[in-house]
């Protein structure tokens, strides 16, 4: 079991893309970062997770394996690759949006279809995407083979990089607030601090990532 019952996740979203800028939905479309415009974020972002580590280093990380995450995690990481054990994981990519990837806002606002799934909030799955029940069945799988690990390993410290839609569901179950109030910008994310009570493992606070510049 992690050391005192106690185990902190720190999750990340990743750097800045092209379709960020342009307001398209990503989903799973393999979109690399926009570099060198993504720098300035992902520096922020690593240097707040390295004064992090100096406390205590990660035990493992976990990413999406699409490459815009993969790209920011080979930039917070930089020159300490081979530290840490990493596993890359498909159950950490965006919600599938099917045929809305690719598309903003202003092509789609029109179309019954996209307004009913937009004011269903998700649960109505895109045409051939997924819906947030979908989204947060795999989650769940992830999340359980996560505690699972850290349980047998004595993990006490975790960074995943993962994105927008999987942030904001973890905010939704973590901190009880609307999946909708749950966004964070490129290049920062929460930290989640769980302690086992009574045999399951409960959030007990998070805090954004990186931290404040008033509360380092």
């Amino acid at each position: 079991m992690a050391a005192a019952g106690r185990l902190a996740i720190t999750v990340v979203r990743h750097g800045l893309t092209a379709w960020n800028i342009e307001r398209r939905y990503q989903g799973q479309r393999d979109i690399p970062l926009l570099l060198p415009d993504a720098v300035p974020g992902l520096d922020r972002l690593r240097d707040d997770l390295r004064r992090y580590q100096a406390e205590q280093p990660f035990n493992a990380i976990y990413s999406s394996d699409l490459i815009r995450c993969r790209q920011t995690l080979a930039h917070v990481l930089e020159g300490r690759e081979g530290d840490t054990a990493l596993h890359v994981e498909p159950r950490l990519r965006e919600m599938d949006f099917g045929a809305y990837e690719g598309k903003c806002y202003e092509e789609l606002k029109d179309l019954p279809a996209y307004r009913a799934w937009i004011d269903s909030q998700g649960e109505q799955a895109p045409p051939e995407g997924e819906s947030a029940a979908a989204l947060r069945a795999r989650l769940d799988a992830w999340f359980d083979d996560l505690l699972e690990a850290a349980e047998a390993h004595a993990w006490q410290r975790l960074l995943v990089v993962t994105h927008g839609g999987v942030i904001r569901e973890l905010r939704r179950r973590f901190e009880a607030i609307d999946f909708w109030d749950g966004s964070v910008a490129q290049a920062e994310g929460r930290r989640f601090m769980f302690d086992k009570q009574g045999g399951a493992w409960q959030c007990s606070w998070s805090s954004a990532v990186p931290a404040p510049a008033s509360a380092r």
